[in-house]
């Protein structure tokens, strides 16, 4: 019985030291992150948007729901993540130039593929009149798709 316990207990104690060795490596951006929270303001601003919003597709969208929210634009997070994925792949600079609007000169663009007289339509109140900015984009977006189809969270394809 020895013979066999002894594997069992080498098992255990590798076992054991992989998932702390694993734990430190998960410590570790938090120890970073509370170090990197000191650094200098210029550096924090430059990583947002000027609502203080992450500066990332995550940023946008949290940033447009709050805008939503304000504005009763009905919508969720995963349902502009998921349509945002479909649409650009998260490329704020995305530009279809090949669809049926693209042939009649107004091409989709941004995040949600919006074309300039639906952004022009449904633009927000208070977002940047520039169809690339993410924000701006997201926000009018989502109000078009209110306006259609009750929610962005009701859209499953091209819109």
């Amino acid at each position: 019985m020895r013979a066999v316990a002894q594997p069992r207990r080498t098992r255990l104690v590798r076992a054991l030291t992989a998932a702390g060795a694993g734990a430190a490596v998960l410590v570790m951006p938090l120890v970073g992150a509370t170090t990197a929270s000191a650094a200098p303001s210029t550096a924090t601003t430059a990583a947002t948007t000027p609502a203080g919003y992450p500066n990332n597709l995550d940023g946008w969208i949290r940033e447009s729901l709050a805008i939503m929210a304000e504005r009763h634009i009905p919508g969720t997070y995963n349902g502009i993540h998921r349509n945002i994925m479909r649409e650009s792949s998260g490329n704020p600079n995305a530009i279809n130039l090949w669809d049926s609007n693209a042939a009649k000169g107004i091409p989709s663009k941004g995040l949600l593929q919006v074309i300039d007289p639906t952004f022009a339509a449904y633009h927000v109140v208070g977002t940047s009149f520039d169809p690339y900015d993410p924000v701006a984009n997201i926000t009018a977006a989502c109000n078009y798709a209110a306006a259609r189809y009750g929610s962005i969270d009701n859209v499953f394809g091209a819109y």
